[in-house]
């Protein structure tokens, strides 16, 4: 089963996208846009930029935990990982983003 993009609307009119691995697993987040058509846009860099492990920065959090970060060409954050349990965790959710990210369909839950 191929990765797909979620496209939602949050409680306070913001829009956000999760990229969902073909298992159904949550890889990578987005930031809260104001517009819609802002998000989509932000979908469509994960797609061109995802593919390319050079794009992802792997960090580590407050608490210790491993996670990552996927910029743009112009070096904006946009998308973010959860938190890993371990550096080889971390690694396979990389490797999972670059499978999927490129070839994602994109399911638009903010209609209605």
């Amino acid at each position: 089963m191929a990765g797909k993009f979620e496209l939602k609307k949050s409680k306070n009119d913001k829009f956000y996208f999760s990229l969902h691995a073909g298992n159904g697993q949550v890889i990578l987040t987005s930031e809260m846009y104001e517009a819609k058509a802002s998000a989509v846009n932000g979908i469509e860099s994960v797609k061109k930029n995802g593919g390319d492990e050079a794009k992802y920065d792997k960090l580590t959090g407050k608490d210790g935990s491993p996670y990552f970060t996927l910029k743009a060409v112009n070096g904006q954050v946009i998308g973010q990982s959860q938190m890993y349990s371990s550096e080889s965790a971390r690694d396979g959710g990389i490797h999972s983003c670059v499978t999927n990210a490129p070839g994602a369909t994109v399911d638009d839950q903010t209609a209605g």
